[in-house]
């Protein structure tokens, strides 16, 4: 198979990663990426996936992966692997946070003994506190106030 991405570490860049092999410097995860990088390296020994898989007991997708984010987004992310920021917009604010908080802290309707996530929720939809809401998002609105 033939490779989309393909793996050539200047003298520096290889330099770094022998250093962190041989002193196994960082998290372990940091040495077998270090590992795969020096193996993949087209101007270096340039072994297959599936030998460097066999070497470090890794699946062949993680060196594909590790190749690809080497070739996008350069060696130092590649190295260090830092998982992607998302973010996701709050579906709460602080206003309707509020009410569900003091809702939660008043009476329950009439036939329930005390308040559930999933009763907040259908109540503050009624009550149209919001549009629509999940028990969980109610859940983590009420966890941090605890």
């Amino acid at each position: 198979m033939r490779k989309k991405y393909i793996v050539r570490l200047t003298r520096e860049e290889r330099q770094l990663c022998e250093a962190v092999v041989d002193k196994l410097k960082g998290t372990s995860q940091k040495v077998k990426r270090a590992n795969i990088l020096l193996k993949t390296d087209a101007d270096g020994p340039a072994w297959t996936d599936q030998q460097i898989a066999d070497a470090f007991r890794c699946r062949r997708q993680t060196i594909e992966n590790v190749r690809k984010k080497f070739v996008q987004e350069g060696f130092q992310q590649a190295l260090e692997h830092q998982k992607p920021k998302i973010t996701r917009p709050k579906s709460l604010d602080g206003k309707q946070e509020a009410r569900i908080i003091a809702m939660r802290l008043g009476e329950p309707p009439k036939g329930y003994g005390q308040w559930t996530l999933r009763l907040l929720a259908r109540k503050a939809v009624e009550l149209e506190v919001v549009e629509s809401i999940s028990h969980e998002s109610v859940r983590s609105a009420l966890k941090k106030t605890a």
